[in-house]
């Protein structure tokens, strides 16, 4: 079958993010979100989720144990396992991304209280 955001799961996260998922199975999943200028998720890491996101349009910035790191469209960036992080999206554009996670990393999120 061919997904895409038009046929595709959705939810919504944070402050009016959106997310489609493409592909979910107990090894990988694929979805992609839209973040809204200003917007950004909650310090977290995932014990056994590797992660890759890929920027498709805009600038999103990635805070990765500590370190500050800015990712422009057509790049991307990989988080290991363990390590806290978080997306923010500090441009006044909204961004937008893949993210695949292996395994999928839903049941694998762990929230550090600030």
């Amino acid at each position: 079958m061919i997904h895409s955001k038009d046929n595709s799961e959705h939810y919504t996260w944070g402050n009016h993010c959106d997310s489609w998922i493409l592909k979910n199975t107990k090894s990988l999943s694929l979805k992609q979100e839209k973040m809204p200028a200003g917007t950004s998720e909650k310090l977290h890491f995932h014990k056994v989720a590797e992660q890759f996101f890929y920027i498709l349009k805009g600038e999103a910035v990635f805070y990765i144990n500590e370190e500050k790191l800015p990712v422009k469209q057509g790049e991307s960036i990989s988080i290991e396992p363990g390590s806290k992080h978080f997306i923010s999206n500090e441009s006044v554009k909204e961004i937008e991304f893949l993210v695949i996670s292996n395994p999928p990393a839903d049941q694998d999120r762990i929230e550090i209280k600030e």
